[in-house]
């Protein structure tokens, strides 16, 4: 399977240090089937940190290898999802709130992420909040490799 990477600045290895914290299914390696996503991505990284160029950063993953991991699918938004989503972004402590390898599910983006900040803010409730989202158009999955394990599976071919 080929998986895209959208970044400001080309790198040869990844660094799971370098990661940011607070993200949807927490520290980790994001990355995308969809050219597109990934592209749209790397144009909101030069925006947000005024420098570089859009990139996307092409990898192949073995879905066989894969699967010798700890992965948690999300096939849809659903209080699961969210739940999961909201202990990522709110997590204060440092450490992973999950020990999950891979990760695969919707992204919030900010349509979606000011759903979460209603459910946050106790404006809307955890079924409405789902109910929302499951209306909105054009769901897009993320990946996330977490671990050094994971990262190990992906090969740069771009």
């Amino acid at each position: 399977m080929k998986l895209y990477h959208g970044t400001n600045q080309t790198f040869d290895s990844i660094d799971l240090k370098k990661s940011k914290p607070n993200k949807d299914f927490g520290r980790g390696f994001y990355l995308s089937a969809e050219y597109e996503q990934a592209i749209n991505m790397a144009k909101i990284k030069v925006e947000q940190q005024q420098d570089g160029e859009p990139i996307v950063l092409v990898y192949e993953v073995d879905e066989n290898e894969m699967k010798k991991l700890q992965i948690l699918r999300f096939e849809e938004y659903n209080e699961e999802w969210a739940e999961f989503i909201l202990a990522n972004r709110s997590n204060t402590t440092g450490n992973a709130v999950h020990q999950y390898d891979i990760v695969i599910g919707p992204i919030a983006d900010d349509k979606v992420g000011v759903q979460l900040w209603r459910y946050e803010n106790q404006l809307i409730d955890l079924p409405t909040l789902v109910r929302k989202l499951k209306y909105m158009k054009g769901m897009t999955i993320q990946y996330f490799f977490g671990t050094e394990k994971a990262i190990s599976l992906l090969k740069r071919i771009k």
